[in-house]
């Protein structure tokens, strides 16, 4: 009776982008009907963005084996990549999880809008095409609602930006018409990610590299951007306007010699903006001419000017999920009790209307008005006989007492279904 929530998930947490974009699966609707008929899960919704592949699914006994090798199938992976890049929650920890993504507090960038339709979109499509059901129906139904309220009154989502968008504005801002411009991207990590995705909604082509050409077109697919060979970057800076570095290298990828030697042949200027950590441009190119350098610190100072309102609300956003994390758990279990609930009321329902035929018969009764005023009673009796058990019923679920639901089914003879 008695049904398991997961969550498995491969997040921007755990893997950079080239590795997230290996999960995710390119037919969500091939993708479903698999996990419905080889995973074991009677219910599933897949939520997939560019930051996240999440499989939220119900089941009496979950076998996180198949959901591997069903996911690693759909993906074309073997199942030992997710040893490092899956994180698994259960019930609770993923009504918590839930939450905290219609909140706002797992994104990438704090508070970010996106998700919330995201979320919306995804088990939109998953109700539509009959894949969720009662459970997961009610669970996302609820965090929508939770979240949105959450966003209204603590004004989580208001005001905030990202170093990648805050990295974009400040091109747009030192370069004239940047659209006309040749924009390069270098790396793949969180970051450019945040980069690419603030160049895509403001609909600027771009051109990204990456150490492999495999991991630059993978966070093309994803992205955007034309992706282009590392070995033709480090010897063409010539070629570009605007350089976003966003690399993990522990050296300086763009050297005083490399940009010197590009300004040697280039008219105009370039602006460089090194988000990485630590820096991977060279500091001394700014005392080129006809370059502007701008380096993480400046750009996080900036960031941090306009994200410290939104910071200033966590606390308040946290609150607010734990208090509602205590409805959410009483209403998911409180489905516990509903199939023993309509089982009987269904049961009782046809003993009411097959003994009501034969009191009619045997009366003889055949007015209309007569006929439905003995129906009614006959429901009202039912009613107020079965009522109040079957609410203590309810109840009984939702503070986790799983000895009474035990014996109502045995008292009320239910036959129990996954």
């Amino acid at each position: 009776m008695n049904q398991d929530i997961i969550n498995a998930r491969v997040t921007f947490r755990n893997s950079p982008i080239h590795v997230l974009e290996k999960f995710t699966f390119k037919d969500l609707d091939d993708a479903y009907s698999h996990f419905k008929k080889h995973s074991g899960l009677s219910e599933c919704v897949i939520l997939q963005t560019c930051n996240r592949v999440e499989l939220f699914g119900t089941a009496k006994d979950y076998d996180l084996e198949k959901i591997k090798k069903t996911w690693a199938s759909l993906a074309g992976l073997e199942e030992a990549a997710f040893k490092e890049n899956l994180e698994l929650s259960e019930n609770e920890e993923v009504y918590h999880h839930l939450l905290k993504l219609t909140s706002g507090l797992d994104s990438m960038v704090l508070g970010e809008e996106q998700i919330l339709g995201q979320i919306k979109n995804s088990i939109t499509a998953a109700r539509q095409a009959k894949f969720s059901g009662e459970r997961l129906n009610t669970l996302f139904d609820k965090a929508i609602q939770i979240g949105t309220r959450v966003r209204n009154s603590t004004g989580i989502s208001r005001g905030g930006i990202s170093v990648g968008s805050m990295a974009v504005k400040l091109a747009e801002e030192n370069v004239d018409d940047l659209k006309t411009k040749r924009i390069l991207l270098i790396g793949t990590g969180e970051s450019a990610t945040l980069v690419a995705k603030s160049l895509k909604k403001r609909a600027y082509e771009f051109f990204i590299s990456s150490r492999t050409l495999e991991r630059s077109k993978a966070f093309a697919e994803t992205l955007g951007g034309k992706p282009i060979r590392f070995e033709e970057v480090l010897s063409g800076f010539d070629k570009y306007d605007v350089l976003f570095v966003a690399t993990s290298a522990p050296y300086f990828l763009v050297t005083y010699d490399r940009i010197k030697q590009a300004m040697d042949t280039k008219q105009n200027g370039i602006m460089i903006l090194d988000l990485s950590n630590p820096r991977t441009v060279d500091e001394k190119v700014a005392t080129l001419p006809g370059i502007k350098l701008m380096n993480l610190d400046q750009i996080a100072e900036l960031v941090d000017k306009n994200m410290r309102s939104r910071i200033g609300k966590v606390s308040a956003v946290e609150n607010i999920i734990s208090e509602e994390l205590l409805v959410v758990e009483a209403s998911m279990k409180r489905l516990d009790a509903e199939p023993i609930v309509k089982d009987v009321f269904k049961n009782i329902d046809l003993l009411r209307i097959k003994e009501l035929q034969k009191a009619l018969q045997m009366l003889g009764e055949t007015d209309e008005k007569r006929v439905k005023i003995i129906e009614e009673l006959t429901k009202a009796v039912v009613e107020s006989i079965v009522s109040a058990p079957m609410n203590n019923l309810r109840k009984a679920s939702e503070q986790g007492n799983p000895e009474l639901l035990d014996a109502a089914s045995k008292l009320f003879d239910y036959n129990k279904k996954d």
